[in-house]
C-alpha cells in the first residue's frame, strides 16, 4: 500500500507531519537512493527511506500513552534555554514519542504522547471537536459577567478564541478555583482568556483531553492506552496502524 512521504515519516514516529514537510525541503530524506523534493511523494512498503542516511523502519503500530506533566518542563525535544524538557525526563524504556499538543512551562497535567506523528495531529484539530478540560486557580476579583462573556467566544490582540465552557467551583477572598472546557486550545490560551478579564492564572492542570482522563496517575508517571481502548476511542477520528 503506498502513502504520502510525509505520512509515512509522520506514521514512523520520525516527527510531526508539519515537521517532516520541512525535513523533506531540507533534503534530508532519500527514497530508494534518490532526495525527495516533495511530501507528496507516494512510498510503498517495500521502500528503503534514509533520513540523514539512517534507514527508517517501517511503521509500529500506534500506541498512545498518558502522561502527568510536572510543571517546570518544557514540551519540546530540545531547549534553546536550556531547561528541562518533557522528553528528557520521560522514564525509561518508551520509544521515541510525540505529544499531542502541549502543554506550557507552568501548566500541568494530562499530556498525551504518541509514536505516530499523524495520530497526534489528528487529535489537535478542533474538528474533532474534543474538549480540553482543565481545574484553574486564579487570584483577583471574578466578575461573573465577564467571565461569563468568554463562554460567546472572544478576540484578543487580534486572535479569536471560540466560547469557553467556565463553572466556579469554589472562591475565597480573591482566590478562587474554576473548571474550564476548550475545544481548541490555542498557545496559552486560558490565560490570555483570564488576564482579559483582570484574573492572574496561579495554578493550571489539564484533567482530560477528549475522552482521555488524567485520573490518579502520578506527577511524572505513564501508563499506556490499552490497544482495545484505542480502537474503541480513535474509531471514528483516526485509522490507527495494528
Amino acid at each position: 500500500m503506498s502513502e504520502r512521504l510525509a505520512k509515512f515519516l509522520a506514521r514512523s514516529g520520525v516527527c510531526s507531519r508539519r515537521a517532516a514537510e520541512e525535513l523533506i525541503k531540507q533534503s534530508r530524506i532519500t527514497v530508494n537512493g534518490e532526495t525527495i523534493e516533495t511530501p507528496a511523494f507516494l512510498v510503498e512498503d517495500a521502500d528503503t527511506v534514509l533520513f540523514d542516511g539512517e534507514k527508517i523502519k517501517s511503521k509500529d503500530k500506534t500506541r498512545l500513552w498518558l502522561y502527568h506533566k510536572p510543571a517546570g518542563l518544557i514540551t519540546s525535544h530540545a531547549d534553546e534555554k536550556d531547561r528541562a524538557t518533557v522528553f528528557s525526563n520521560l522514564p525509561a524504556g518508551l520509544p521515541r514519542v510525540i505529544s499531542v499538543g502541549r502543554l506550557d512551562l507552568n501548566s500541568e497535567g494530562l499530556l498525551l504522547l504518541t509514536n505516530d506523528g499523524a495520530l497526534s495531529r489528528a487529535l489537535e484539530l478542533p474538528s474533532n471537536g474534543w474538549s480540553r478540560r482543565y481545574r484553574v486557580r486564579v487570584h483577583g476579583i471574578i466578575n461573573e459577567k465577564k467571565l461569563k462573556s468568554l463562554e460567546n467566544g472572544t478576540t484578543i490582540d487580534g486572535v479569536t478564541y471560540a466560547p469557553a465552557k467556565i463553572t466556579i467551583d469554589s472562591k475565597q477572598n480573591t482566590n478562587a478555583w474554576l473548571t474550564v472546557s476548550l475545544t481548541e486550545g490555542k498557545n496559552r490560551e486560558i490565560r490570555k482568556l483570564m488576564a482579559s478579564i483582570g484574573l492572574d492564572v496561579a495554578r493550571l492542570i489539564r484533567l482530560s483531553y477528549g475522552p482521555f482522563q488524567l485520573g490518579s496517575l502520578k506527577k511524572g508517571e505513564v501508563r499506556e492506552v490499552p490497544q482495545k481502548v484505542l480502537k474503541e476511542q480513535l474509531g471514528k477520528v483516526y485509522e490507527i496502524c495494528e
